[in-house]
Protein backbone atom coordinates (compact mmCIF):
# COMPACT_ATOMS: atom_id res chain seq x y z
CA UNK A 1 0.00 0.00 0.00
CA UNK A 2 1.22 3.48 -0.76
CA UNK A 3 2.56 5.31 2.26
CA UNK A 4 0.20 7.81 4.29
CA UNK A 5 1.81 11.16 4.84
CA UNK A 6 4.94 11.12 7.16
CA UNK A 7 4.53 11.76 10.37
CA UNK A 8 7.59 14.31 10.27
CA UNK A 9 5.48 16.03 7.16
CA UNK A 10 4.67 19.54 8.97
CA UNK A 11 0.86 20.11 9.13
CA UNK A 12 -0.38 22.34 5.79
CA UNK A 13 -2.25 25.72 6.97
CA UNK A 14 -5.68 25.75 6.33
CA UNK A 15 -5.30 28.48 3.81
CA UNK A 16 -3.14 25.81 1.37
CA UNK A 17 -5.37 23.13 2.25
CA UNK A 18 -8.06 25.23 0.76
CA UNK A 19 -6.22 26.90 -2.29
CA UNK A 20 -4.52 23.66 -2.92
CA UNK A 21 -8.40 22.17 -2.91
CA UNK A 22 -9.74 24.78 -4.57
CA UNK A 23 -7.24 24.81 -7.38
CA UNK A 24 -7.89 20.62 -7.81
CA UNK A 25 -12.18 21.57 -8.04
CA UNK A 26 -11.24 23.63 -10.90
CA UNK A 27 -9.12 20.97 -12.99
CA UNK A 28 -11.50 18.64 -12.05
CA UNK A 29 -13.87 20.79 -14.12
CA UNK A 30 -11.68 21.84 -16.59
CA UNK A 31 -10.54 18.39 -17.30
CA UNK A 32 -13.46 16.06 -17.09
CA UNK A 33 -11.94 12.90 -19.03
CA UNK A 34 -8.25 13.21 -17.27
CA UNK A 35 -6.92 9.65 -17.20
CA UNK A 36 -3.73 7.40 -17.61
CA UNK A 37 -2.75 8.51 -20.94
CA UNK A 38 -0.84 5.43 -21.47
CA UNK A 39 -2.32 2.21 -22.71
CA UNK A 40 -3.20 -1.15 -21.11
CA UNK A 41 -5.20 -3.53 -20.58
CA UNK A 42 -3.58 -5.31 -17.00
CA UNK A 43 -1.27 -4.56 -14.80
CA UNK A 44 1.65 -5.87 -15.81
CA UNK A 45 1.35 -3.52 -19.14
CA UNK A 46 0.57 -0.52 -17.19
CA UNK A 47 4.17 -1.55 -15.32
CA UNK A 48 5.99 -2.01 -18.26
CA UNK A 49 4.64 0.75 -20.37
CA UNK A 50 5.30 2.68 -17.33
CA UNK A 51 8.88 1.86 -17.24
CA UNK A 52 9.64 2.51 -20.96
CA UNK A 53 7.78 6.34 -20.17
CA UNK A 54 10.67 7.20 -18.65
CA UNK A 55 12.47 9.94 -20.94
CA UNK A 56 10.29 9.60 -23.54
CA UNK A 57 6.21 10.46 -24.26
CA UNK A 58 3.02 8.12 -23.49
CA UNK A 59 1.92 8.27 -27.20
CA UNK A 60 5.71 7.39 -28.22
CA UNK A 61 5.03 4.31 -25.58
CA UNK A 62 1.58 3.66 -27.21
CA UNK A 63 3.22 3.17 -30.36
CA UNK A 64 5.13 0.41 -29.59
CA UNK A 65 3.30 -1.16 -27.38
CA UNK A 66 0.94 -3.00 -29.05
CA UNK A 67 3.85 -5.03 -30.88
CA UNK A 68 5.37 -5.61 -27.73
CA UNK A 69 2.65 -7.24 -25.95
CA UNK A 70 1.18 -9.26 -29.13
CA UNK A 71 4.86 -11.08 -28.93
CA UNK A 72 5.39 -11.06 -25.15
CA UNK A 73 1.70 -11.00 -23.66
CA UNK A 74 2.85 -11.63 -19.91
CA UNK A 75 5.98 -11.78 -17.43
CA UNK A 76 7.45 -15.51 -18.43
CA UNK A 77 7.02 -14.33 -21.95
CA UNK A 78 9.11 -11.24 -21.75
CA UNK A 79 11.24 -12.67 -19.20
CA UNK A 80 12.14 -15.43 -21.77
CA UNK A 81 12.37 -12.97 -24.97
CA UNK A 82 15.23 -12.45 -27.01
CA UNK A 83 17.13 -9.21 -25.79
CA UNK A 84 17.97 -8.08 -29.31
CA UNK A 85 14.13 -8.53 -30.57
CA UNK A 86 13.11 -6.49 -27.36
CA UNK A 87 15.56 -3.57 -28.50
CA UNK A 88 14.33 -3.53 -32.20
CA UNK A 89 10.70 -3.22 -30.54
CA UNK A 90 11.41 -0.30 -27.76
CA UNK A 91 14.07 1.63 -29.37
CA UNK A 92 11.78 4.50 -30.51
CA UNK A 93 11.48 5.42 -26.87
CA UNK A 94 14.57 5.57 -26.37
CA UNK A 95 17.49 3.95 -24.06
CA UNK A 96 16.48 1.22 -25.32
CA UNK A 97 19.08 -0.89 -24.06
CA UNK A 98 18.60 0.13 -20.08
CA UNK A 99 14.73 -0.41 -20.66
CA UNK A 100 15.21 -3.55 -22.12
CA UNK A 101 17.29 -4.87 -19.26
CA UNK A 102 14.89 -3.42 -16.38
CA UNK A 103 11.53 -4.66 -18.37
CA UNK A 104 12.71 -8.44 -18.56
CA UNK A 105 14.49 -7.98 -14.87
CA UNK A 106 11.31 -6.94 -13.71
CA UNK A 107 9.80 -9.86 -15.50
CA UNK A 108 12.23 -12.45 -14.08
CA UNK A 109 11.58 -11.12 -10.78
CA UNK A 110 7.96 -11.38 -11.36
CA UNK A 111 8.20 -14.52 -12.03
CA UNK A 112 10.79 -15.84 -9.63
CA UNK A 113 8.86 -13.78 -6.72
CA UNK A 114 4.85 -13.56 -7.28
CA UNK A 115 4.35 -16.33 -9.69
CA UNK A 116 4.26 -14.32 -12.13
CA UNK A 117 1.38 -11.38 -11.12
CA UNK A 118 2.01 -7.81 -10.47
CA UNK A 119 1.62 -6.78 -6.63
CA UNK A 120 -0.30 -4.71 -5.44
CA UNK A 121 1.88 -3.38 -2.55
CA UNK A 122 4.09 0.01 -3.19
CA UNK A 123 6.56 -2.12 -1.16
CA UNK A 124 6.87 -4.97 -3.60
CA UNK A 125 6.76 -3.45 -6.88
CA UNK A 126 9.75 -0.96 -5.91
CA UNK A 127 11.63 -3.93 -4.90
CA UNK A 128 11.40 -4.76 -8.63
CA UNK A 129 14.04 -3.83 -10.92
CA UNK A 130 13.60 -0.24 -12.73
CA UNK A 131 10.57 1.02 -10.85
CA UNK A 132 10.96 3.32 -8.49
CA UNK A 133 7.59 4.88 -6.24
CA UNK A 134 6.48 6.96 -8.78
CA UNK A 135 6.03 4.09 -11.12
CA UNK A 136 4.89 2.16 -8.29
CA UNK A 137 2.18 4.78 -7.84
CA UNK A 138 1.30 4.58 -11.44
CA UNK A 139 0.37 1.03 -11.25
CA UNK A 140 -1.15 1.29 -8.01
CA UNK A 141 -3.44 3.96 -8.84
CA UNK A 142 -4.54 3.03 -12.44
CA UNK A 143 -4.25 -0.72 -12.28
CA UNK A 144 -5.66 -1.01 -8.66
CA UNK A 145 -7.40 1.51 -7.78
CA UNK A 146 -5.22 1.75 -4.55
CA UNK A 147 -4.50 5.86 -4.24
CA UNK A 148 -0.99 7.04 -4.33
CA UNK A 149 0.88 10.52 -5.21
CA UNK A 150 2.62 10.41 -8.86
CA UNK A 151 5.57 12.95 -8.97
CA UNK A 152 6.56 12.85 -11.91
CA UNK A 153 8.51 16.15 -14.04
CA UNK A 154 4.49 17.75 -14.88
CA UNK A 155 3.37 17.58 -11.23
CA UNK A 156 6.89 18.10 -9.61
CA UNK A 157 6.60 21.51 -11.63
CA UNK A 158 3.34 22.29 -11.31
CA UNK A 159 2.70 21.86 -7.34
CA UNK A 160 6.24 24.51 -6.81
CA UNK A 161 4.12 27.28 -9.22
CA UNK A 162 1.50 26.38 -7.02
CA UNK A 163 3.48 27.18 -3.61
CA UNK A 164 2.22 23.43 -2.67
CA UNK A 165 5.28 22.90 -1.27
CA UNK A 166 8.22 25.04 -0.36
CA UNK A 167 11.82 25.37 -2.53
CA UNK A 168 13.82 22.62 -0.33
CA UNK A 169 10.58 20.38 -0.51
CA UNK A 170 10.63 20.36 -4.21
CA UNK A 171 14.17 18.98 -4.50
CA UNK A 172 12.81 15.70 -3.18
CA UNK A 173 10.10 13.56 -4.76
CA UNK A 174 9.38 11.68 -1.44
CA UNK A 175 9.18 14.83 0.54
CA UNK A 176 7.49 16.23 -2.22
CA UNK A 177 4.85 13.19 -2.09
CA UNK A 178 4.11 13.16 1.55
CA UNK A 179 3.78 16.85 1.65
CA UNK A 180 1.15 17.16 -1.43
CA UNK A 181 -0.73 13.96 -0.01
CA UNK A 182 -0.98 15.86 3.41
CA UNK A 183 -3.31 18.38 1.61
CA UNK A 184 -5.98 16.40 0.13
CA UNK A 185 -7.96 13.40 1.41
CA UNK A 186 -6.55 9.81 0.49
CA UNK A 187 -9.54 9.28 -1.77
CA UNK A 188 -8.66 11.87 -4.20
CA UNK A 189 -4.93 11.35 -4.63
CA UNK A 190 -4.94 9.35 -8.13
CA UNK A 191 -7.23 11.97 -10.17
CA UNK A 192 -5.30 15.36 -8.01
CA UNK A 193 -2.53 13.36 -9.98
CA UNK A 194 -3.99 13.19 -13.26
CA UNK A 195 -5.26 15.98 -13.70
CA UNK A 196 -2.12 18.04 -12.48
CA UNK A 197 -0.52 15.86 -15.16
CA UNK A 198 -3.13 16.82 -17.97
CA UNK A 199 -2.64 20.68 -17.10
CA UNK A 200 1.19 20.48 -17.19
CA UNK A 201 1.16 19.30 -20.67
CA UNK A 202 -1.46 21.32 -22.23
CA UNK A 203 -1.21 24.75 -20.30
CA UNK A 204 1.02 25.02 -17.68
CA UNK A 205 4.45 24.32 -19.92
CA UNK A 206 7.52 24.04 -18.69
CA UNK A 207 9.28 26.91 -20.87
CA UNK A 208 6.67 28.98 -21.86
CA UNK A 209 3.37 28.00 -19.56
CA UNK A 210 -0.32 29.38 -20.68
CA UNK A 211 -0.98 31.89 -18.39
CA UNK A 212 -3.38 34.79 -19.75
CA UNK A 213 -5.39 31.15 -20.97
CA UNK A 214 -5.17 29.52 -17.40
CA UNK A 215 -8.08 28.52 -15.30
CA UNK A 216 -6.74 28.34 -11.94
CA UNK A 217 -4.49 31.68 -12.46
CA UNK A 218 -6.75 33.36 -9.76
CA UNK A 219 -4.88 30.83 -7.43
CA UNK A 220 -1.33 30.53 -8.71
CA UNK A 221 1.32 32.38 -7.04
CA UNK A 222 3.26 32.26 -10.07
CA UNK A 223 1.07 33.66 -12.50
CA UNK A 224 2.52 35.84 -14.62
CA UNK A 225 5.63 33.55 -15.76
CA UNK A 226 4.19 32.84 -18.97
CA UNK A 227 1.88 35.41 -21.50
CA UNK A 228 -0.69 36.97 -19.55
CA UNK A 229 -2.50 38.41 -22.89
CA UNK A 230 -5.26 35.69 -23.67
CA UNK A 231 -4.90 35.62 -27.62
CA UNK A 232 -1.43 34.92 -27.10
CA UNK A 233 -1.81 32.42 -24.24
CA UNK A 234 -4.85 30.39 -25.82
CA UNK A 235 -2.05 30.12 -28.61
CA UNK A 236 -0.03 27.92 -26.56
CA UNK A 237 -2.69 25.85 -25.23
CA UNK A 238 -2.53 22.42 -26.87
CA UNK A 239 -5.26 19.60 -26.72
CA UNK A 240 -2.85 16.41 -25.74
CA UNK A 241 0.53 16.26 -24.61
CA UNK A 242 3.48 16.38 -26.24
CA UNK A 243 4.09 13.41 -29.10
Amino acid sequence: MPADPSPATPRPATSLVRRARKIDRVLAATYPDAHCELDFDNPFQLLVATVLSAQTTDRRVNAITPALFAAYPDAAALAGADRTAIEEIIRPTGFFRAKTESIMGLSSALVERFDGEVPARLSDLVSLPGVGRKTANVVLGNAFGIPGITVDTHFARLVRRWEWVDEATAKDPVKTEHAVAALFPKRDWTMLCQRVIWHGRRRCHARTPACGACPVAHWCPSYGIGPTDPEIAEALVTTQGPA
